[in-house]
C-alpha cells in the first residue's frame, strides 16, 4: 500500500510540472509574439506541404506550394483594412474581451434553426489564437486550447497588437497570408495602398477565401463587399481606426 502511495505521490508531482512547463512555456510563446512576428504558422506549414481539397475552391496551386507572406507593422497597411475587418468580422472588438457571448449566441440559434449555412461566433481575438498558436482542425481540445489562448493574447497583448497580428497572418488564399501578400497578389500594390472598395473586398471574403475569389469576384463576394463597406460607414470610419491605433 505504502508503494502505490508513493508511486501516486510521484505522479501527482510529475504532472504538476509538467502543467507548470507547459503554463510558462506557452505564456512565453505569447510574451514573445507581443514584440515579434511569426516566422510561421501550423496553417502555412501545412499549406506548404498539401493543396487543400474542397467543393468551390479556386485558385488551387497544385505545383508551386510556396507561401506567400509579409509580416507588415499596423501602421504600414491601410487604416481601411483594420476597418474593414472589424466590419466584417467582429464589430465590437474594441468593446469584448476575447468573447463576444451575444455573437456567439446569435450564431447558435442561427445553427439551430437549420440554415443551410452554419455561422460562426468567433471574435479577432479568438481567430488569431487559433490561426498563430493552434494546429488546422476542430475538436473540443482544440476548442479548449483556443480559449486559453485567446484570454492569454488578451491580457499579454493590446488591441493593436491583436489586429495587427491579424491581418497578417489570416489566410487570403491558397498559399497567400496576410495583407501584404494579398494586396500584392491580386491588386499589385502594398498594404498601405489598399482603397475602402479593396480593404472591403478582402475583409469579405475572408471566411472562406479559397471558395471566394478577391481576384475575380463573383456575385456573392461583391454582395459582402457591399455589406462591408455599409458597416465600415457605420463604425464611424476614421475615427474608430484612430481610437484603435491609440490602443
Amino acid at each position: 500500500m505504502k508503494d502505490y502511495r508513493q508511486m501516486a505521490r510521484r505522479a501527482g508531482r510529475l504532472t504538476l510540472q509538467v502543467v507548470v512547463a507547459l503554463f510558462l512555456t506557452s505564456v512565453a510563446w505569447v510574451l514573445v509574439y507581443r514584440w515579434v512576428s511569426p516566422p510561421a504558422t501550423w496553417l502555412m506549414l501545412d499549406r506548404r506541404a498539401h493543396a487543400p481539397v474542397g467543393k468551390g475552391y479556386h485558385g488551387i496551386r497544385e505545383d508551386d506550394r510556396r507561401v506567400r507572406y509579409a509580416f507588415k507593422p499596423l501602421e504600414e497597411v491601410s487604416p481601411q483594412l483594420p476597418l474593414a475587418l472589424v466590419a466584417a468580422e467582429d464589430q465590437r472588438f474594441l468593446l469584448h474581451h476575447g468573447f463576444d457571448g451575444d455573437a456567439l449566441l446569435k450564431a447558435a440559434k442561427s445553427n439551430m434553426s437549420g440554415k443551410k449555412q452554419l455561422r460562426g461566433g468567433s471574435t479577432i481575438s479568438q481567430q488569431v489564437a487559433k490561426n498563430v498558436f493552434l494546429w488546422h482542425g476542430r475538436s473540443y481540445v482544440r476548442k479548449a486550447a483556443e480559449a486559453y489562448f485567446t484570454l492569454l493574447i488578451e491580457l499579454l497583448w493590446n488591441k493593436r497588437r491583436i489586429m495587427e497580428m491579424y491581418l497578417n497572418v489570416a489566410e487570403m488564399g491558397d498559399c497567400i497570408f496576410g495583407a501584404e501578400a494579398a494586396s500584392q497578389q491580386y491588386f499589385h500594390k502594398s498594404a498601405g495602398k489598399l482603397t475602402p472598395q479593396e480593404a472591403a473586398l478582402l475583409a469579405g471574403v475572408l471566411p472562406n477565401p479559397l471558395r471566394f475569389r478577391a481576384s475575380n469576384p463573383g456575385p456573392q463576394a461583391r454582395l459582402k463587399q457591399r455589406r462591408v463597406l455599409r458597416r465600415m460607414r457605420q463604425l464611424r470610419g476614421s475615427v474608430y481606426v484612430r481610437e484603435l491605433m491609440e490602443e
